[in-house]
């Protein structure tokens, strides 16, 4: 054992049993060499990418641990009466050298891990859920709040202090901190076992994404294939010293090969891995992890009082109740289903034009629903794609973000970046003054978890009343350049850089005092208002002549290729419409059981959706087994909120629209002030109204979804 670990075990002693007759400050604590517990001499304090080793990061958590604790018992002995300074600030202000090494770790464990992070991630998640309890369960802390709580009408608070010390109060009981000793030790155990679970779903996906690979020898079988497409797979065997061609399940590879290829064998096989990773029956299976998961969700939620989970987790956000957030869902469901149905009517008659008999499969869906694209609307995503090179579209959202807010982006290549794909950019006003950092990670890699994301390294707060600007990160799995051309994205990819994009100004402009209300610390369906809203700058009409230019001529997109996007609008809603709300019901309907689930995950999801009426030709977005917005990415019972967004997203985007200017000064800054600045400090409803003036209207949704 490294000597910095048995210090800090030492220390965590001490902290808890109190067996030293001097209890050391956080300051006095020896400095160690570690970079993640140092101050960062880096461009802007960003963390030192180029020198943290993996054997870094477990010395460094137990010692912001031992940190941490020093800081907890420093104000539960304090003999003064509690105050909102001396316990909701002193709370708030803890911890910040376990968050800053904590950090790091899970964003590099997410996009740039290897085998022995995904050791350490299970080592470390059960000392962290320990912690955690250590701090949500100490009553004499919670003695303190609780008093700091209860007396707050005597005292004159600004809003936004009231609304950190009612967020601190009620994250005690919402936490446990009200149980008896025995239900509080049952809590922790539930904890530490779902933070273990969590990370090895993810682990397991990862995996079962990573070792699949359908290799092609045969030319022929390459047939209906788009050029880049079959040189990028050229590229992949290349590098794994394989003569052919090799097609993955990750999304730039797996989802245009069910789109193009002619071979529906192939489709079938590339689309049932897909569909059944994380439920092979071998090592990496994640249906039993799924099943204890949810049942121990259950049981979490009914030691807290709650009569279900999801109805803990809906608490706190704008549906309030899986019974409201249901409801949404419903309402859309029918619609969308007959649109749905009307869509695979017209992919039977073609493949009865091309002599396929039987059923509609969901391996077809894409591939005639490309064809049925082309001959409805004469619109080739091959067309699109030339217009649409990563450089150009992230120069189309600069322009976008300088047109609404004055932002300015500069790439600077000294700020050191965790993989060499990564580029680092220095956000600033117009006038110059500094509003952060913002990494861009875009290509899959096996390092890389699937799917699209925005997170922090800091986050923003006020410090000695001066601002401390946040660092964000995007992360993304994009079409990758092959030989001399760029990374050419299709529109789906074009809309998803706009999408986390919004989630990063959400981070980079928050301007509010406290670290726990900035940014993205909003209810899950608020928090994807400002990434969704973005997406309709994408797609408009006047923004793409701005960016969409073709890579070879410079040539802005033609306006008959624009009306074509348009027509094509609403084109395939009812597949994609059905395909996530059957997700987002089966999401609800694992979190609303109020006994254990005894059935498999299998089971259960085929019993949800027969009783739903799923159309054989669609599966959900996610199955049980992949679902890693669920089980391993914090949006338990909460899959619902990018519909209950898009309500709002497009209500939003309207008041642009209908103004006649979609960079209308003034609706930028009413969003600006009253959204994309205010964090968590007031109720999302309330800031909507700010900037709206009244509550959203479904109608703008319908429209955009050609569901009305």
């Amino acid at each position: 054992m490294k000597k910095e670990s048995i210090l800090i075990l030492t220390l965590i002693t001490m902290g808890i049993a109190g067996c030293s007759k001097k209890t050391l400050t956080a300051q006095e604590q020896p400095k160690s060499n570690n970079p993640l517990t140092q101050d960062w001499n880096t461009p802007h304090q960003v963390p030192p990418f180029n020198t943290i080793k993996d054997e870094d990061y477990k010395p460094a958590i137990l010692e912001g641990i031992a940190e941490q604790e020093i800081e907890i018992k420093a104000i539960t002995d304090n003999k003064q009466a509690p105050t909102f300074e001396n316990t909701i600030v002193a709370l708030e202000n803890s911890g910040k050298k376990l968050n800053k090494a904590t950090t790091v770790f899970y964003n590099l464990t997410s996009a740039n891990t290897n085998d022995k992070l995904q050791a350490l991630s299970s080592d470390i998640a059960p000392l962290l859920s320990n912690h955690s309890d250590n701090i949500n369960l100490n009553l004499e802390l919670y003695k303190r709040v609780k008093t700091v709580y209860e007396n707050r009408e005597k005292a004159n608070y600004s809003s936004i202090d009231a609304k950190l010390l009612d967020k601190v109060y009620k994250s005690f009981s919402r936490n446990g901190a009200n149980l008896s000793d025995a239900q509080k030790e049952t809590l922790k155990q539930i904890n530490s076992k779902l933070s273990l679970l969590s990370i090895k779903y993810g682990n397991n996906l990862l995996t079962e994404t990573n070792s699949f690979e359908l290799k092609i020898t045969d030319e022929k079988n390459l047939s209906g294939l788009p050029a880049d497409l079959i040189a990028a797979a050229k590229e992949t065997a290349d590098e794994k010293n394989f003569n052919g061609w090799i097609f993955t399940l990750h999304n730039p590879s797996v989802m245009p090969f069910l789109q193009y290829a002619d071979n529906r064998e192939l489709r079938k096989t590339i689309f049932n891995a897909y569909q059944n990773r994380g439920n092979n029956n071998n090592e990496f299976d994640n249906n039993k992890i799924a099943l204890e998961i949810i049942n121990l969700r259950l049981e979490k939620a009914k030691l807290l009082g709650y009569t279900n989970y999801a109805a803990y987790v809906l608490e706190n956000s704008m549906a309030k109740t899986p019974e409201k957030a249901s409801e949404l869902l419903t309402n859309l469901w029918t619609p969308a289903v007959a649109k749905a149905k009307a869509e695979a009517k017209d992919i039977a008659d073609l493949m009865k034009k091309d002599k396929i008999s039987g059923d509609v499969q969901p391996y077809d869906w894409r591939y005639y629903t490309e064809k049925i694209r082309l001959a409805k609307f004469n619109l080739n995503e091959q067309e699109t794609k030339p217009y649409f090179s990563l450089e150009n579209v992230r120069q189309g959202i600069f322009t976008v973000t300088k047109n609404l807010y004055g932002l300015q982006f500069k790439q600077n290549k000294n700020i050191p970046t965790y993989h060499p794909d990564v580029t680092a950019w220095e956000v600033t006003e117009a006038n110059g003054k500094e509003v952060g950092v913002l990494y861009m990670d875009f290509y899959p890699r096996e390092s890389k978890r699937g799917g699209a994301w925005m997170t922090s390294y800091r986050n923003q707060e006020m410090k000695d009343n001066q601002r401390v600007a946040p660092v964000i990160s995007i992360v993304c799995n994009f079409t990758k350049p092959v030989g001399n051309t760029p990374a050419l994205l299709t529109y789906d990819e074009v809309t998803t850089f706009f999408h986390e994009f919004g989630h990063a100004l959400h981070g980079l402009l928050s301007n509010v005092k406290y670290e726990s209300l900035a940014g993205t610390n909003v209810p899950r369906d608020f928090v994807e208002l400002p990434s969704q809203v973005m997406e309709n700058w994408a797609t408009d009409s006047e923004v793409l002549k701005l960016y969409a230019k073709h890579y070879k001529t410079g040539e802005v997109i033609p306006d008959a290729l624009i009306k074509k996007l348009e027509t094509a609008g609403t084109f395939d809603q009812g597949f994609q419409t059905v395909e996530y709300l059957a997700a987002s019901i089966l999401d609800m309907d694992y979190h609303t059981i109020t006994k254990p689930l005894t059935t498999s995950t299998v089971t259960f999801e085929k019993n949800a959706m027969d009783k739903l009426k799923l159309p054989s030709e669609i599966i959900p977005r996610y199955r049980s087994t992949y679902f890693s917005h669920i089980f391993s990415g914090g949006y338990a019972a909460g899959y619902y909120s990018y519909i209950w967004s898009g309500v709002l997203d497009t209500d939003a985007f309207d008041a642009f629209k209908s103004s006649g200017d979609v960079f209308n000064p003034a609706k930028a800054k009413l969003f600006r002030e009253n959204v994309l600045e205010k964090g968590g400090t007031e109720e999302p409803m309330d800031l909507y109204k700010k900037f709206r003036g009244s509550e959203p209207k479904i109608n703008a949704l319908l429209k955009k979804r050609g569901l009305n």
